[in-house]
């Protein structure tokens, strides 16, 4: 039996120093890095890294550092990815005191293909990607013909549909 390639949309940020005071910039680069052969998938495309502002904004929280990754392979388990990416969060040192808590690294799937998906973790596409430009932005930048499974609306429509303000910032390479 042949499986088909799957392709998944993985956003990955941090605004927190990770182990060693490495700076989020560099977190989110190893972080990226570290998806290639996951779960037997590799990396395709990583986006421009972006400095954005934390939603919701709460003072004295620090920028963050977002972008996203598209992974390719066959047939990937939508639960053992989550797990994956989880354990990835946990060793650079993620912990979770707290909805929106600031942290050293975030793995989020956005999408999975057009796989809608309401339970059991993760739900696809991700409930609230289409209402942050921190993660549509960067993922116009590798899929720039994506079009929300749920939704219909291409990237760019979605992007259009949210305030300017707090545009984020590319940086770095």
């Amino acid at each position: 039996m042949v499986k088909r390639q799957s392709a998944a949309l993985i956003a990955i940020g941090a605004n927190l120093p990770g182990y060693g005071g490495i700076t989020p910039f560099e977190t989110c680069r190893a972080a990226a890095a570290a998806l290639d052969g996951l779960c037997g998938m590799r990396v395709a495309a990583v986006s421009r890294w972006y400095e954005t502002v934390p939603v919701p904004p709460v003072p004295g929280v620090p920028r963050y550092v977002n972008g996203v990754a598209q992974l390719v392979g066959e047939g990937v388990d939508p639960a053992a990815l989550l797990a994956a990416l989880q354990g990835l969060e946990e060793r650079a040192g993620r912990q979770r005191p707290f909805p929106n808590a600031p942290r050293t690294l975030d793995l989020d799937i956005v999408a999975i293909d057009d796989v809608l998906r309401a339970a059991p973790d993760p739900v696809l596409p991700h409930p609230r990607a289409h209402l942050r430009r921190f993660v549509l932005q960067p993922l116009a930048d590798v899929a720039p013909g994506w079009v929300h499974p749920s939704l219909g609306l291409t990237v760019q429509a979605l992007l259009a549909g949210l305030p300017e303000e707090d545009l984020p910032v590319a940086i770095g390479e």
